[in-house]
């Protein structure tokens, strides 16, 4: 199977963003696309301008904000102008298990360090990090893709990067959808072109400076590896995405309204 995309990354260019793009315009395994402004992925939001959030909201229709970030970064670095947007509706569902009694170092842990309590779900250091976001937050996780499924508009899922957690919500939403493989995967690999920006960004922010001192830029690249295992990892133990979203409670129904609020 080859990793080549057919769509180019839809990059939404903003002053106050570096990794932020739509995934409209990939296709479905049926001969469907997903829509355009119904699913966009970013890094922080921090420093959104108002002519950033004026082009958001009516250029491409955002009304909804899924914040992955943890209760730590969100108290560091603030909720973000678009907080004080009435039409925009803001979800924070943090992929850590209880950021209350862990210090900063830990809450801001990226997926080259390891932690004691991190379970070693596969050989992949990345991929066991992602999928304990499966392990430790199916609340957190499934709630994202709920607010994907339910919003009246485009949803916008960010973390800090806009490539680890939200690569993988946002890759196992695109499953859902039917995008086959490597589309997702050449997806998730498109936040490798803004590599040295987002860091550059990151160590401006508060934070999150001794998490990037010392790591080479290379450590930051979002590899085709990573993500396919990832989503190899899922079907085998739960069949597909959707399969997982069954142990957690979902009816086939609001499966396929996920599915629908992309591709219809």
């Amino acid at each position: 199977m080859t990793n080549q995309s057919s769509a180019q990354p839809r990059w939404i260019d903003l002053e106050g963003v570096v990794n932020m793009r739509d995934v409209g315009g990939l296709p479905t395994a049926d001969g469907r696309t997903v829509q355009r402004g119904r699913l966009l992925r970013s890094d922080n939001l921090q420093d959104l301008t108002a002519e950033d959030i004026r082009l958001l909201i009516e250029q491409h229709g955002l009304t909804d904000v899924v914040d992955l970030r943890s209760d730590v970064e969100l108290r560091i670095t603030g909720p973000g102008p678009l907080h004080e947007i009435e039409t925009v509706v803001h979800h924070h569902h943090s992929l850590f298990p209880d950021d209350k009694q862990i210090d900063t170092r830990d809450v801001l842990v990226l997926p080259w360090h390891d932690t004691d309590d991190e379970p070693k779900l596969h050989d992949n250091a990345r991929a066991s990090h992602y999928l304990s976001y499966l392990a430790r937050r199916p609340d957190s996780v499934a709630a994202a893709l709920d607010v994907i499924a339910t919003s009246p508009g485009a949803t916008v899922v960010h973390c800090a990067a806009g490539k680890d957690r939200t690569g993988t919500v946002v890759a196992m939403a695109l499953s859902v959808a039917g995008v086959p493989r490597p589309e997702i995967v050449a997806d998730y690999v498109a936040s490798t072109e803004r590599t040295e920006r987002i860091v550059r960004r990151l160590e401006r922010l508060p934070g999150y400076a001794d998490n990037l001192r010392d790591v080479p830029m290379t450590a930051h690249h979002s590899r085709p590896e990573t993500i396919t295992r990832v989503l190899e990892a899922i079907d085998a133990d739960y069949g597909s995405v959707a399969g997982w979203l069954r142990t957690v409670g979902w009816s086939d129904e609001r499966i396929a309204a996920l599915r629908d609020k992309l591709v219809a």
